[in-house]
C-alpha cells in the first residue's frame, strides 16, 4: 500500500538509522514519511514543510529531543504540532519531563508495531478534529463579520463585544468552558442583519416607525439562519441572535421575555453589544465617551440590563478598557 499526497505527513526523528528504517517500515504503507538524524536537522526540515505530527527520540547527542520540543513550542507556527516522544528509557521523572515540555505521548523502544500505528492514528484523529473544531469556530466568525459589512464602520466591533461578553460571564460565575463557548457565538447576534436593507441600516438620521419595525426583523431572521443545528456553538449563536434586544422589564423585541426569562447568556451579550456600539462610531452617531457609555448601562439596571451583571460589568472597568484598547479600530 502506498500513502497518497494527500495522506499526514509525519516526521521521525532519531539519530540512530537503524531505529529510523524500523519506523519506516511500520508506518510507511500508511503515511508520507520524512526523517531527520538530528534535532537541528529536525527543526530545518519543520520549517520547510510542517508535518501533521512528530516522532522524536529523546537521547540524541547534541540537542536532545526535550530541547527540540522546547524549541518547538516556543514558536507559534510550530507550537501546535503534535510530539510523541520515542526512547529506550522508562523512568517516570523522564516521562513526566516529556510532557512537561509539550508531549502528547510516549513511546517505548524496542517499539511493538501495531502499538505504534495505534499511538500515531488516536493523535492524528485528534489534530483533526481539533482542526475541524477551529474551522467550524472561524466560519462563524467569519459569518458574524459578513453582517458587520453591511452595517458598521467598525470593523473590530464583533472581537470586541465578544471578548467583553467572556468578560462579563467569568464574573458572573459561569464556567471557562462555557464562557468561551459564549465568546465563539457572540459574533453571529448580529447576523439577521444580512437581511436588512442598506437604506435603512446606513441611514444617518432616525428611522421612521415603518423602517424600525422593519429593523427589528433581523433578530427572527438571524434566529431562523442558525436554527436546527445539532452544534453547541451554533445552538447558543441561534439563541443570542434571537435575543440579545430583549430587555430585563418586558419591552424589548422580538418576544417580549422579561427578566430571567432570557437567557443568562443573552443578557451577558446585551451589555456587551450594547457598550461597544455606544463607544463606537456609526453612520448615523458619533462614538460615545466611556464613561457616558457606562453611565448609561448604570442607568438602564433594572430596565433595559440585568441589574447584577450591569454590577459586575462596572467593577470590570480596567479590564473592559484593556479589551476595547487592545481591538481598537
Amino acid at each position: 500500500m502506498t500513502p497518497s499526497s494527500e495522506s499526514p505527513r509525519i516526521l521521525i526523528v532519531d539519530d540512530e538509522p537503524v531505529n529510523l528504517k524500523v519506523m519506516q517500515t511500520v508506518l510507511a504503507p500508511h503515511y508520507q514519511l520524512a526523517f531527520a538524524k538530528s534535532g537541528p536537522a529536525a527543526l530545518s526540515l519543520v520549517q520547510q514543510e510542517p508535518p501533521q505530527l512528530i516522532l522524536l527520540d529523546v537521547m540524541m547527542p547534541g540537542m536532545s529531543g526535550i530541547e527540540v520540543c522546547q524549541t518547538l513550542k516556543a514558536n507559534p507556527d510550530t507550537r501546535q504540532i503534535p510530539v510523541i516522544f520515542v526512547t529506550a528509557m522508562s523512568d517516570q521523572d523522564d516521562e513526566y519531563n516529556g510532557f512537561e515540555v509539550g508531549g502528547v505521548d510516549y513511546i517505548t523502544k524496542p517499539i511493538t508495531p501495531s502499538l505504534v500505528r495505534a499511538r500515531v492514528k488516536n493523535q492524528l484523529s485528534l489534530v483533526q478534529a481539533e482542526q475541524l473544531q477551529q474551522a467550524h469556530i472561524d466560519l462563524v466568525q467569519r459569518l458574524g463579520s459578513a453582517a458587520e459589512y453591511k452595517d458598521e464602520d467598525t470593523g473590530e466591533h464583533i472581537l470586541r463585544m465578544s471578548h467583553y461578553s467572556k468578560l462579563l460571564a467569568l464574573a458572573a460565575g459561569v464556567s471557562e468552558s462555557h464562557a468561551e463557548l459564549i465568546r465563539q457565538a457572540a459574533p453571529m447576534h448580529d447576523v439577521g442583519k444580512i437581511g436588512i436593507p442598506d437604506a435603512i441600516l446606513l441611514k444617518p438620521g432616525r428611522l421612521t416607525e415603518d423602517e424600525f419595525a422593519q429593523m427589528q426583523e433581523h433578530a427572527q431572521i438571524g434566529a431562523n439562519i442558525l436554527r436546527n443545528s445539532p452544534s453547541p456553538l451554533i445552538q447558543l449563536a441561534h439563541t443570542l441572535a434571537l435575543q440579545h434586544h430583549e430587555k430585563w422589564d418586558g419591552s424589548g423585541y422580538p418576544q417580549g421575555l422579561k427578566a430571567e426569562a432570557i437567557t443568562l447568556e443573552a443578557r451577558i451579550v446585551a451589555i456587551a453589544d450594547v457598550f461597544d456600539a455606544l463607544t463606537s462610531k456609526r453612520p448615523y452617531k458619533d462614538a460615545w465617551p466611556t464613561d457616558k457609555a457606562f453611565a448609561l448601562l448604570q442607568e438602564q439596571a433594572g430596565k433595559h440590563f440585568d441589574p447584577h451583571l450591569v454590577e459586575l460589568f462596572l467593577k470590570l472597568k480596567e479590564k473592559v478598557l484593556a479589551i476595547k484598547q487592545s481591538y481598537s479600530d
